[in-house]
C-alpha cells in the first residue's frame, strides 16, 4: 500500500485525485488546504489528518518521516501558480509527486524542476490524461498509419473545447492570468499536449482571439493544420448542446473523420495513477512542450482573423461585469 499526502484538498480537481488514490489501494495520511471546505474527504479518507496551515502540515509529514512512516507520493491540486513551489517542497520531503497540469506557467522553470528532482532523487509525474484516452490513442495510430503511406500528407483538424463556467470563475484565481496562465493554459494545456503528442514539433502558429472567456488560433505542424477554439462561455456552445442543457463540449474534426470525446474522461485520473504506480508515468520533460506552447499563446501578438481560423473565432466577443 502506497502512502500519500495531498496539497489543495479543497480544490475542484481534488476529488478526482482522492478517488484515484482510493482506487489504486493507496492510503491518504494527510491533506492540506487554506480553506476548510473539505467535507468530501469523508467519502474517501475520513481518517486522514487535515491542516489549514502549511507549517503544521509540514511538521506532521516530518514526524511521519522520523517514525519511518513517511509518504511515498504527494499529490498536488493547488492553484497553477503554486505548482512549481509545491513540487519542490514534495521533492525535499523525500516523496515523489503527482501534480495536476500545468507543472509550471513558464517553460524555463521545467529545467529547474528537473534539477531538483535529480538532487533529491525523487520523480515528478504529471496528469496528461488525454494520452490515455482510448479515442486519442486510436487517433494517434491512425495518423502514424497514414504517414507511413504518405509522409507528406497534411491533416486538416478542428479542435473545439467549451467548458461553461459561472461568474465565480472571474473572481477566483482562475480568472487571474498571472495565477492561472489564462484560458489557453487553464483549460487547454491538455489539448495542446495531445496535439503535440500526435503530430510532433510545431512549425508555426497564429493567435486570433485571446479574451477573458475564450481563445482561438491555428497551429501548423509539418503534417497538420489545427484550428482550435477554447471557451468558458456557455453562449459559444453549439445549438444542440444548448437545447440539451449540456455544459461541456469537446470535439475533434479530423479530415473526413471526427469524434466527440465529451465522455470518457471520468476514469482517466484513475488510469493516470495506475500508469504512474506501474512505472510508466509522464514526467516534467513530457509536459514541457505543451507548457512552452501555452506560454507562447499567452505572449503572442494577435493576428488578424483569416480563413485559416476556427469558425467560432468569428463570434463577437462578449463583455462581463467583472471587466466593465
Amino acid at each position: 500500500m502506497k502512502r500519500f499526502a495531498l496539497i489543495g484538498a479543497a480544490g475542484y480537481i481534488a476529488p478526482k485525485h482522492l478517488q484515484a488514490i482510493a482506487d489504486v489501494g493507496g492510503e491518504l495520511l494527510a491533506a492540506y488546504d487554506p480553506s476548510d471546505s473539505v467535507g468530501h474527504l469523508d467519502s474517501y479518507f475520513p481518517q486522514a489528518s487535515f491542516f489549514t496551515e502549511f507549517e503544521r502540515f509540514d511538521r506532521y509529514l516530518n514526524k511521519l518521516s522520523d517514525l519511518g512512516k513517511g509518504v511515498d507520493y504527494i499529490s498536488i491540486c493547488s492553484p497553477n501558480y503554486l505548482h512549481d513551489s509545491h513540487i519542490r517542497y514534495a521533492l525535499r520531503t523525500g516523496a515523489h509527486c503527482i501534480c495536476e497540469k500545468p507543472l509550471a506557467l513558464r517553460p524555463w522553470n521545467i529545467k529547474g524542476l528537473t534539477k531538483a528532482s535529480e538532487k533529491h532523487g525523487n520523480q515528478i509525474f504529471t496528469i496528461l490524461q488525454l494520452r490515455l484516452h482510448k479515442n486519442v490513442i486510436a487517433l494517434k495510430k491512425r495518423v502514424e498509419d497514414k504517414l507511413k503511406e504518405n509522409s507528406n500528407y497534411v491533416f486538416d483538424v478542428d479542435l473545439t473545447y467549451i467548458t461553461s463556467r459561472g461568474n465565480w470563475y472571474y473572481a477566483s484565481w482562475k480568472g487571474d492570468e498571472e495565477k492561472s496562465g489564462g484560458i489557453a493554459t487553464n483549460i487547454g494545456v491538455h489539448f495542446f499536449d495531445m496535439l503535440q503528442w500526435i503530430f510532433g514539433e510545431i512549425e508555426n502558429h497564429q493567435v486570433y482571439v485571446r479574451a477573458h472567456d475564450r481563445a482561438s488560433g491555428t497551429i501548423y505542424f509539418k503534417n497538420a493544420k489545427v484550428r482550435w477554439f477554447l471557451s468558458i462561455n456557455a453562449e459559444t456552445l453549439p445549438e444542440a448542446d444548448k437545447h440539451s442543457d449540456a455544459r461541456v463540449h469537446r470535439s475533434l474534426s479530423f479530415d473526413s473523420w471526427s469524434f466527440d470525446f465529451t465522455d470518457g474522461f471520468s476514469e482517466l485520473h484513475n488510469d493516470s495513477y495506475e500508469h504512474i504506480l506501474a512505472g510508466n508515468g509522464f514526467s516534467e520533460e513530457d509536459a514541457e512542450p505543451a507548457i512552452r506552447m501555452v506560454h507562447q499563446i499567452r505572449e503572442a501578438k494577435l493576428s488578424p482573423i483569416t480563413e485559416d481560423a476556427h469558425e467560432l473565432a468569428f463570434l463577437p466577443l462578449s463583455t462581463h461585469p467583472f471587466y466593465s
